[in-house]
């Protein structure tokens, strides 16, 4: 297989990349491709107490961890600050609060060093996680992209160049785990606590819908989180919560196996890149080895420290569109939405924008 590293370009020197889109605190700092360090604090016991994320209490957090995550993963990372040569940080989509902290900080970092500042598409750099993996996927390949708040088909041309093959089109993945859990008194978060408590059960017992029917590569989960709560009501005491949690799991798993597996078949590829926090669930990753092999399609996925939200798939991202040429400026605003972002946009030094 050809290694696509060899060519593709990526920003000599260290770069330092921030992530704060959500509820993880991270920094990283990057030479290349090498990753030299990547530290991330979780605010999970935080949102524990409500049972999910409260976008006020995670914006607080970020304030508080910024500064000593970004000292961490420096030193970590065996390097001086005046020797980083660029800063990146996410800047869309994700709560704009959350974003702000990382945003600003990396700003204000960037001045301080004179040193170039990029803006980050969140979901391009899960896309371009898997660009850490040893081989790296060719292109071109479909990439299952499975986070809290994200559940989309994309294939990836090339970095930079990408098309929405399908996508949910009501709740995310991650949202069906968590809303789930909560239903069965599982506590948050809900993947991590449906995988282990599935384990025991039987995902036979109780039949529950996989969405849309046919050949699509959209996804929908609503039906799924519907037919979960009267299952509840219905059984009452009688519930086996195992039985429940391995049918809710293996509903969720079988479709996005499925989809992702017949996308690679029907665009005539032979490559399946998957990433984000639910690629964590082994048997997400089973499902996909015994689909991927009985279709001929590879399945590649990044190690685990790399699927949750994290400053190096971030920094992976970064790195190829500053060595393309692209920079933002210091009036970059935090983007609760944002689509894919297209080619890089040079910078052009004399008038201070990109053009």
């Amino acid at each position: 297989m050809e290694d696509v590293n060899r060519r593709l370009a990526y920003w000599e020197g260290p770069l330092l990349a921030i992530e704060t889109s959500c509820d993880e605190t991270s920094a990283a700092v990057l030479d290349g491709r090498s990753i030299l360090s990547n530290v991330v604090s979780s605010q999970v016991d935080l949102h524990a107490q409500w049972g999910g994320i409260v976008p006020e209490a995670a914006a607080r957090a970020h304030i508080e961890t910024i500064g000593p995550v970004v000292d961490e993963a420096v030193r970590a990372a065996r390097l001086e600050p005046g020797r980083i040569t660029a800063v990146a940080a996410t800047s869309r989509p994700g709560l704009v609060g959350a974003l702000s902290v990382g945003l600003t900080y990396a700003k204000g970092l960037a001045h301080a060093l004179r040193s170039p500042f990029l803006g980050v598409h969140h979901l391009e750099g899960h896309v371009l996680s898997s660009l850490a993996c040893e081989p790296a996927p060719p292109f071109p390949h479909v990439c299952l992209v499975v986070s809290g708040g994200h559940t989309e088909l994309i294939q990836v041309d090339a970095p930079f160049r990408y098309r929405l093959l399908g996508q949910t089109l009501d709740d995310a993945a991650g949202e069906a785990f968590d809303k789930g859990a909560r239903l069965l008194g599982l506590g948050y978060p809900g993947g991590k606590a449906i995988e282990q408590v599935a384990e025991g059960g039987d995902a036979k017992r109780y039949p529950l819908p996989r969405g849309l029917s046919g050949e699509t590569a959209d996804f929908s989960f609503s039906g799924l989180k519907t037919a979960l709560l009267r299952l509840v009501e219905r059984e009452g005491s009688r519930l086996r919560i195992a039985d429940a949690a391995a049918s809710l799991q293996e509903a969720i798993v079988s479709v996005l196996s499925e989809r992702a597996v017949q996308a690679c078949v029907r665009q005539g590829l032979r490559h399946l890149t998957v990433v984000g926090g639910v690629d964590a669930n082994r048997a997400l990753r089973a499902r996909l080895s015994v689909l991927g092999e009985r279709e001929g399609v590879r399945v590649f996925v990044p190690d685990p420290s790399l699927c949750t939200d994290n400053a190096a798939m971030i920094g992976l991202a970064a790195s190829l569109r500053l060595a393309a040429g692209e920079r933002h400026g210091w009036d970059l605003d935090a983007q609760p939405q944002a689509e894919l972002p297209g080619p890089p946009k040079p910078w052009d030094a004399t008038i201070g924008t990109s053009v």
